[in-house]
């Protein structure tokens, strides 16, 4: 009984399920060519994936196209399109300039012209033209991640400060038609926070938006404030949306997984959002109680996006956070693993995808001298993982669609 080739087989078969290859064709399925040109410009962690898929589908009938996506995601040419690799979760200068090569791209369109726009997590860092300095576009999103802010949050703002956000750029790509299909990497799929809507009307409010500023008592410079009152585009005339994809598909694929090991499935929930260690500590209790009573392999399964409040000064993500929570629970449990791994490969600003760990992760951690309490207090997940044989590494997946976590239970021998 090798429980972490099990785990390793149930996030294979989870991610290899949720790449957008398919998702791409069955929305062009319904694609009318247009009479004049057709653009390309995808944008996100899974752009070059869904491009090279449209390509396939529709070959010379793109005339031209842009793929903006994360660095170490460009996995080759693509006929008629140029790639580019920025930067995220921060925007770089090369998220600046891509988007303005997009802009350039689609500005002299006309009304019988599309623009096929392929939409995927991480948009919102890679593409970018703010409507501010960009030091202070740094500093606020600094400031929101590191105080624990959610995804959606986070889009709020950025959404308010940016030219290409909040439909904006559908109003650039104007008088054209824009046929956008979105892989969803938020819970509950809103169009208008995946990448921060680039194609989609606003539906926060500026007392939402301020709201945000207050809880978390950012400190915003004048341009930032007077941007955040501002009005957003709130109807769009020129854009038709299919949504494809969603950390639904991948808790489900992994559920059919585990089916297929043997394990008992069970999906706790799809839309996991509380702070990391948190969410690892609430695992780490289920596998206390369910290793005393289950009698077969089971399996618990958990799909979202959790945060992280950053105290330290040390690396990591939310999955090897969570993980590593999750290992004083597990400690001394013989028949338990637990791994979490976001979908797009990368996890935090590491070269890992996340992190599993088992009942014996604990007292490896100690045979090191490390402490799990002053390791989360420090959020360096990654060094604590990485001494013990607990990091994911996936490399760029292709795909975006949140997080998943599964922890597997067998019974006593």
């Amino acid at each position: 009984m090798n429980m972490r080739k099990d785990a390793e087989q149930i996030m294979q078969a989870s991610l290899q399920a949720v790449l957008p290859d398919a998702a791409v064709r069955r929305a062009l399925e319904g694609f009318r060519q247009p009479e004049g040109r057709l653009v390309l410009v995808a944008l996100g962690k899974a752009a070059w994936q869904m491009a090279h898929a449209a390509s396939e589908a529709l070959g010379a009938a793109i005339s031209e196209g842009i793929v903006i996506t994360k660095y170490g995601h460009d996995m080759g040419p693509i006929p008629h399109t140029t790639v580019w690799q920025a930067g995220h979760p921060i925007p770089d200068q090369n998220s600046f300039d891509a988007t303005a090569k997009a802009i350039a791209l689609v500005e002299p369109l006309r009304q019988q012209d599309t623009v096929l726009l392929l939409i995927s997590g991480g948009g919102s860092a890679l593409f970018e033209k703010p409507l501010c300095p960009p030091n202070e576009l740094t500093d606020m999103t600094d400031q929101l991640m590191r105080c624990g802010a959610n995804i959606v949050e986070i889009n709020t703002l950025r959404k308010r400060v940016s030219a290409v956000k909040g439909g904006r750029f559908a109003q650039l790509c104007a008088p054209a038609h824009v046929f956008s299909i979105v892989l969803s990497d938020i819970v509950g799929d809103p169009l208008d926070m995946i990448a921060s809507g680039p194609a989609y009307p606003d539906q926060s409010t500026t007392e939402q938006a301020m709201a945000i500023v207050e809880k978390y008592d950012l400190h915003l410079s004048p341009t930032i404030l007077s941007l955040l009152r501002q009005p957003m585009p709130h109807t769009l005339d020129n854009v038709e949306t299919h949504i494809t994809g969603s950390v639904r598909e991948l808790c489900t694929a992994a559920a059919a997984q585990c089916r297929a090991l043997g394990y008992d499935p069970l999906i706790l929930t799809d839309s996991l959002g509380c702070e990391a260690r948190e969410a690892g500590s609430f695992l780490g209790s289920i596998a206390q109680y369910h290793a005393r009573i289950c009698t077969k392999p089971c399996a618990f399964i958990a799909g979202g996006e959790t945060v992280v409040h950053v105290t330290g000064t040390g690396k990591g993500g939310r999955n090897q956070e969570l993980a590593l929570s999750a290992a004083r629970g597990l400690a001394g449990i013989p028949n338990a693993v637990l791994f979490s791994v976001g979908s797009d490969g990368t996890d935090g600003p590491t070269d890992a995808a996340g992190g599993i760990v088992d009942g014996s992760t604990l007292d490896a951690l100690h045979a090191h001298g490390m402490d799990i309490e002053q390791i989360l207090q420090q959020n360096d997940a990654y060094t604590a993982l990485d001494r013990v044989g607990g990091l994911i590494r996936t490399g760029p997946t292709g795909t975006n669609v949140n997080d998943v976590t599964v922890l597997l239970l067998q019974p006593h021998p």
